[in-house]
């Protein structure tokens, strides 16, 4: 049989399952001549909130601008000042702490529990002085945070909860999903996630009426009126086509995240090898990333690749270790350290063929 690579992940196959309605989706728009904040934005704004059960879903131009934004928002309502400190995991990828950092915010960095890479409620407490007023919990790889505890700690300090939900569309926390597990949330729609748009684009979700409004002006240059700008605000919008690209996709998530869970499942069953540690699963997880860690890693990443499958690291530098940060650089962050030393990504997507899973677990268990 002729030897085949595994992709990490291709967008273009993942795409082709919806190319005719995304053609039409597309000519829709064209043909409508409205381009900017039409009828398939507001319609996909309400899909979304619907979506994540949530009141309000406000469209922005990537995932980063969504945390941003709702950061910025509580600064214009007098919830948040400058030089105000919010909380987050040491581990995260650097979009969390950039938002933080871009609005004259000090992030505080609280490592994660070891095995399910989220961010540990029981690190959090002994991080809050008087300057708090946010927690950043991140869903990182697709899986739902404690919320419970970490929502009681907020209520006993009156902290703000904004859910980094970028990795982790649709997943649940108990009964409840993403994006309506705190006081809002931002989401990122990156081609490569799992409700990926064909360019960029993000979303802000909430149940806050004051937020939402605030949030939808600041992205519209301030204005909530054509020409008046209450705000000095921000370009900041999702785009009409990626919209109609979002409500076509957004149709078949769930369906997705079956097929990722029976890939996330098989390898969970069927990788025995000692020298694996599989992720450890205590909420919902939709599978956005599947992130083994080994202290062989480097080895392991190169003998996947001569086998033709392909992975990626996620990520390979903490952010306390990345030069946009060099004040932080002799700072000390042992787990986020040896995780990012260790973690390797699997490819995991809805058109991984069963043959193909087979193939990753197989490989993986031979090596040694």
């Amino acid at each position: 049989m002729e030897c085949k690579v595994i992709n990490f992940l291709d967008l273009k196959k993942v795409n082709a399952q919806y190319r005719e309605e995304l053609i039409e989706a597309c000519t829709n728009v064209i043909d409508s001549g409205w381009y900017i904040q039409g009828n398939e934005h507001k319609e996909f704004e309400k899909e979304f909130a619907e979506f994540c059960d949530s009141k309000y879903a406000i469209g922005v131009a990537n995932g980063l601008d969504a945390l941003i934004l709702i950061l910025r928002a509580y600064k214009e309502m007098g919830i948040i000042k400058d030089g105000d400190e919010v909380i987050v995991p040491s581990n995260t990828y650097i979009a969390s702490i950039l938002a933080i950092s871009d609005n004259n915010l000090v992030p505080i960095l609280v490592e994660p529990d070891i095995y399910t890479y989220l961010l540990d409620p029981s690190k959090i407490e002994e991080k809050i002085t008087n300057k708090t007023k946010a927690i950043m919990p991140v869903h990182l790889y697709g899986q739902t945070c404690q919320m419970d505890e970490i929502n009681k700690i907020s209520k006993k300090y009156n902290l703000k909860v904004i859910e980094d939900s970028a990795q982790s569309h649709g997943s649940y926390y108990k009964n409840k999903r993403c994006g309506n597990l705190g006081d809002a949330s931002g989401f990122s729609f990156y081609p490569g996630k799992n409700l990926g748009a064909l360019g960029d684009g993000g979303a802000v979700t909430t149940n806050d009426e004051k937020l939402a409004s605030t949030i939808k002006a600041l992205g519209n240059y301030g204005s909530q009126k054509k020409y008046e700008n209450i705000y000095k605000g921000t370009n900041s919008r999702l785009d009409e086509i990626q919209a109609a690209m979002l409500r076509v996709k957004l149709r078949y998530l769930d369906d997705e995240i079956i097929k990722r869970k029976e890939i996330a499942n098989y390898y969970l069953t069927n990788i025995k090898n000692e020298n694996i540690i599989l992720p450890t699963i205590i909420t919902d997880s939709v599978w956005h990333l599947f992130v083994i860690r080994t202290n062989k890693r480097d080895e392991l990443n190169k003998y996947l690749l001569e086998n033709d499958i392909q992975t990626l690291i996620h990520y390979p530098l903490p952010p306390h270790k990345q030069e946009a940060y060099k004040e932080w650089n002799n700072d000390s962050y042992p787990i986020s350290e040896q995780i990012h030393d260790e973690v390797l990504s699997l490819p995991i997507s809805g058109i991984q063929s069963l043959e193909e899973t087979e193939k990753i677990a197989e490989m993986i268990n031979d090596f040694n």
